[in-house]
């Protein structure tokens, strides 16, 4: 049996999960989803001060309200923070650690660190110019979404908190890559501030070395929400994990 916890990425909430969780239980394991502060059905808790650090400790609040040990951390998008930094404060609690198309960051980098310079100056101006410090959601088109699947996460997103965009991450690579890790690739199509992460997953010289050794990276033929677009493809890739 295996613990896993799921953390979703930006403006999305721990109902993203829906298709995959029944799954993972049903095989035996437990398994909870977080839903981070300020987004999803807390998104009445959204307030100009969250940080990064706020939803880092939402995770860890999770780990410790659940008693998770051997904890297989499955981290979406934004939530690659969160995970990275989890693995760097509590490796002992971690069984694996799974990126699910999501940010990997180099230490001293924050979430907006790896993104083009449009994308940082539109999600600053509209943070600045939202007095809850917030900035909205794009159209799911853009994760390859398309009917009844665009519908529902588009009316179920929320806007971000603002403040965890620019705040920057301090982690040692070394105690992070004692996790077992796993990249999951979503490429058809592929989100475009994914795109730096891709690279790093791939490069043998990322965390001055320390990434590759311990890591593995596996491929998804959809978009990047995948736990809404092939949840029983997700299931499998995690369920394989577990036997590994």
């Amino acid at each position: 049996m295996a613990n896993f916890l799921l953390v979703h990425g930006a403006w999305h909430g721990a109902w993203c999960w829906q298709r995959v969780l029944p799954g993972l239980i049903q095989a035996g394991h437990r398994a909870h989803a977080v839903t981070l502060t300020g987004v999803g059905e807390r998104a009445h808790l959204l307030r100009p001060d969250i940080d990064l650090e706020s939803h880092i400790h939402d995770v860890m609040a999770a780990m410790d309200a659940e008693e998770l040990h051997d904890v297989v951390l499955v981290v979406h998008s934004y939530a690659g923070m969160l995970g990275t930094a989890v693995a760097d404060r509590r490796p002992e609690r971690l069984r694996h650690l799974v990126y699910l198309d999501a940010v990997l960051p180099q230490p001293g980098e924050s979430w907006s660190s790896t993104h083009a310079n449009a994308t940082r100056q539109a999600r600053m101006a509209a943070t600045q110019a939202d007095p809850m410090r917030s900035f909205p959601a794009p159209d799911p088109a853009v994760f390859g979404l398309s009917g009844a699947d665009h519908a529902w996460v588009q009316r179920r997103q929320t806007p971000h908190p603002g403040g965890p965009y620019n705040h920057v991450l301090n982690f040692d690579p070394q105690r992070v890559a004692s996790v077992p890790r796993t990249f999951i690739s979503c490429t058809n199509p592929g989100l475009s501030t994914i795109d730096v992460s891709r690279q790093r997953m791939v490069d043998p010289t990322f965390w001055d070395g320390a990434w590759l050794p311990g890591a593995q990276v596996l491929e998804m033929n959809t978009g990047h929400d995948p736990m809404v677009s092939a949840p029983q493809d997700l299931l499998g890739l995690l369920l394989g994990l577990c036997s590994t």
